[in-house]
């Protein structure tokens, strides 16, 4: 014998009602089965409402009559759609049967309509018509499947606790009055779930989700085989999977974790339902009625192999009552007291966090009864209040619980830290921690408004094992396609690191792209983005990042811009990293240079700008390291621009200095107005970079800048002039060349530090100069440091270019992955 269990969203319309039916038929060629049903999608909450209209009946009860006429109406939609659409179901019947249940509910509301009021057990009887029209309605769908159909009463046996506070079933009390009514039940049989009976005869509700309990005590009364719970979900997500993308279903869970689940906010199961199955050993599983082909999940005394955390959920709406104060410590029996009082306001807790010595209690109860708690514990300790032997009662609002649960968790180490540093990963501040005694579930109070961070994050960690990026690039000029370019490039590469970089926003200095999900970059953004009406600010990113539940936020800057540089200590006080390519905010006043780095330390968040130097060139990282390792900068040579190397090194091959700048203009390798990198002020930016490394307290006009030409001719801001009037500074600038020439040496645009100062000029080397072979648009560095001398660390190659500055921006945003990967 099996127990079939369908849920309201299962029995929807007519077209849900014949899927049902086929459900059972199907299970009754091997197995006699009976059926505990809900009442259809949307009637209980118009029942509910009914009863509110009648506790508080107006003089031409409108609402009543309104509410009553609506309930009418779904259920003769629902058999008006069953004559239309299955012809072969013998409706006079049904007919006469609903026409019954109609009348005996008109009853009811005319009876609670003169009394003024609707007594619990007239509730009931209200409540209980959905179910009763489920039965009548799917006995005739049954009935066409050439069934025998038989209906199990249950207030002929499901007898509820008169002293339990929750509508609690006696399991022993039910079945000796089952065996009585129903000796041998027929092979197929139904039965209206969520009521039975209190002792005195009563009819009474089972509560929330008292389908489903009704369908575990029958399962229990008839020594079932197994009961099976029909919903609208595959089974039992290890992650709310309206929250987490990636929730992945639970194939097998004991009943130990199924009512840590359900307890702690599953919406699958209620702790009622689990428990009577329990107690004796009936498996249960949950299926979906859309798609029956699904296996589902099965909830039994094996736990199943796989996932130390079983799965991770999430309870909102709690509120948390804190008792506390000096006269608490070493006073016996305060617990006691407390949860005394709570018990008799008949409040339930959720959780509890104690200090030693009882000095302080906080427990959690649901958001509805925190001021009734409040005003009960007032009542409670009025003497200890008044001579301030105890704090006033404090009751924080608007929390959530957020609980790993696990079999194997007790096995395995380091679960909890595990889960604290996600939580923390997420930014979310931990207001109280539980945990119990069989460490299958571990507990955490945050902020209801952090929830679905929270939970994502911790799936991410504890599940996926992905660590994920949410890029957001500004700028998409050269270096921002390119980066837009490798991104898409290197997906398979990420994927095959268990690594999600998602591309979630674009922006240009007119307007931003957004997607949550990650923007199609495949196919043309550009054309998107042109076609956005949003324009890019950081009061838009907050909210775009709070609606989608961003977890790893990163701003990616591509510009040159001042305007969007003196935005990263807002940036970061915001909680985004910020990878850089622009050198604007590390070249700023010193005092906005140490502040970006103070904020960045302060929230936990990256400040990466290895491209602000080398372009690709791992420059940064290497003096950083050498730094964090107590080494100390001596002197630094670099040459730090890759159009000037180039040009430079043209010059010894016979070509004047504008012959050489006009094929470096030619071939992309400069500004588009050459006088920008001729004036070095774009090296003295570099330069000043690493000297702040250093730790010097340097500005940029502390620099000793030497242009490569005349200062007249570097302000040039026009670039058809300036290269007109180049040519002229030709004769003027050639000696220098010869006079090096002559002593076998070289002309290199250099960037110097030394005893404290930084300067930039053009210096005359030979053969045994690290930088002397430097041509062709090579960047080259050359690091004394106590450790590395008299000969230095030298890092070379192309600095220069697009495709090597966004590589430099790829790989610092992979540094701002937040956990390292388990192997």
């Amino acid at each position: 014998m099996q127990v079939l269990k369908f849920g309201g969203s299962s029995l929807a319309d007519a077209n849900c009602f014949n899927q049902v039916a086929g459900i059972i038929n199907q299970y009754t060629q091997q197995d006699s089965i009976a059926t505990v049903v809900s009442a259809p999608q949307g009637i209980t909450n118009r029942l509910v409402a009914l009863i509110e209209s009648l506790e508080t009946p107006s003089a031409d009860n409108l609402q009543t009559a309104t509410i009553n006429q609506q309930i009418q109406q779904h259920f003769q939609g629902i058999l008006d759609q069953t004559q239309s659409d299955y012809p072969n179901i013998q409706l006079p019947a049904i007919n006469e049967a609903y026409q019954a249940l109609i009348a005996q509910l008109q009853n009811l509301i005319e009876g609670a309509g003169l009394l003024g009021r609707c007594p619990e057990a007239t509730q009931a009887q209200i409540l209980s018509t959905g179910e009763k029209f489920s039965v009548l309605l799917l006995k005739g769908f049954l009935t066409a499947f050439n069934h025998q159909v038989a209906t199990i009463e249950p207030e002929n046996f499901l007898t509820i606790d008169d002293k339990s506070v929750e509508p609690i079933a006696n399991l022993e009390i039910s079945k000796s009055r089952f065996a009585e009514n129903y000796p041998a039940p027929g092979k197929v049989s139904l039965m209206p779930g969520f009521f039975g009976v209190k002792s005195s005869g009563d009819l009474a509700t089972l509560g929330r989700n008292g389908s489903d309990y009704s369908a575990a005590i029958l399962a229990v009364c008839i020594k079932a085989d197994a009961c099976v719970i029909w919903t609208d979900v595959n089974g039992v997500y290890n992650a709310d999977p309206r929250l987490v993308t990636h929730a992945q279903l639970i194939d097998k869970m004991s009943y130990h974790e199924a009512m840590e689940l359900s307890y702690f906010g599953a919406k699958v199961l209620h702790p009622k339902t689990i428990s009577p199955l329990s107690l004796h050993q009936i498996p249960c599983l949950i299926k979906n009625t859309h798609q029956p082909q699904e296996p589902g999940t099965l909830i039994s005394d094996e736990s199943g192999s796989g996932e130390v955390v079983k799965a991770i959920s999430n309870l909102s709406d709690v509120a948390m009552i804190n008792v506390s104060g000096p006269g608490m410590k070493g006073m016996v029996g305060m617990a006691s007291r407390v949860f005394s009082a709570i018990s008799l306001a008949n409040i339930s807790v959720i959780m509890i966090s104690q200090s030693s010595a009882e000095y302080s209690i906080s427990f959690c109860v649901p958001g509805n009864e925190a001021e009734a708690a409040r005003e009960c514990l007032n009542e409670a300790f009025e003497l200890e209040l008044k001579s301030e032997l105890l704090e006033p009662i404090s009751v924080k609002k608007e929390l959530a619980v957020v609980t790993l649960v696990g079999d194997h968790m007790q096995q395995q180490k380091g679960i909890a830290a595990k889960f604290f540093r996600a939580l923390s990963q997420a930014r979310v501040n931990i207001i109280a921690i539980a945990q119990d005694s069989s460490e299958r579930s571990i507990s955490a109070v945050i902020r209801d408004e952090r929830t679905d961070d929270a939970v994502k994050v911790c799936h991410q960690n504890l599940f996926l094992k992905k660590p994920t990026i949410d890029a957001i690039v500004i700028g998409c000029g050269t270096v921002g396609k390119e980066l837009i370019a490798q991104i898409q490039k290197q997906q398979q590469w990420l994927s095959d690191k268990n690594i999600i970089l998602k591309l979630v926003a674009i922006a240009n200095s007119r307007q931003l792209l957004l997607n949550k999900s990650g923007i199609n970059i495949s196919n043309n953004w550009q054309q998107d983005l042109q076609n956005s009406s949003e324009s890019l600010s950081l009061e838009r990113l907050n909210q775009f990042v709070s609606e989608a539940h961003l977890t790893n936020p990163v701003i990616v800057d591509c510009t040159s811009s001042n305007v969007i540089a003196m935005q990263y200590v807002d940036f970061l006080a915001n909680g985004y990293h910020v990878v850089t390519a622009n050198k604007k905010a590390n070249t700023e006043n010193y005092d906005y240079y140490a502040k970006i780095r103070a904020m960045a330390e302060k929230k936990h968040r990256r400040f990466l700008y290895e491209t602000n130097v080398g372009a690709g060139l791992p420059v940064i990282d290497n003096l950083q390291g050498l730094l964090r390792a107590g080494d100390e900068l001596i002197q630094f040579e670099g040459i730090l621009s890759g159009s000037l190397s180039f040009i430079f090194g043209e010059l010894h091959k016979g070509l004047s200095l504008s012959q050489a700048t006009l094929k470096a203009k030619e071939l992309g390798f400069t500004e588009p107005n050459p006088a920008e990198d001729l004036s070095g002020l774009d090296v003295a930016r570099k330069v000043l970079v690493i000297a702040r490394e250093a730790g010097l307290k340097l500005e940029l006009e502390d620099i000793n800048l030497e242009p490569v030409v005349p200062q007249a001719l570097a302000e040039i801001t026009d670039a058809a002039e300036f290269m007109e009037k180049l040519p002229a500074f030709d004769a003027t600038f050639q000696p220098q060349i010869d006079a090096a020439e002559n002593n076998q040496q070289v002309l290199r645009y250099i960037a110097q530090i030394k005893d404290g100062q930084c300067h930039v000029k053009i210096q005359a080397v030979d053969a045994s100069h690290p930088l002397y072979s430097v041509t062709d648009g090579e960047n080259a560095l050359a690091i004394n440091t106590h450790y590395y001398q008299p000969r230095p660390v030298v890092i070379r190659g192309y600095g220069a270019g697009a495709a090597v500055t966004a590589a430099g921006l790829f790989g610092d945003i992979l540094r701002t992955l937040a956990w390292e990967q388990e192997h």
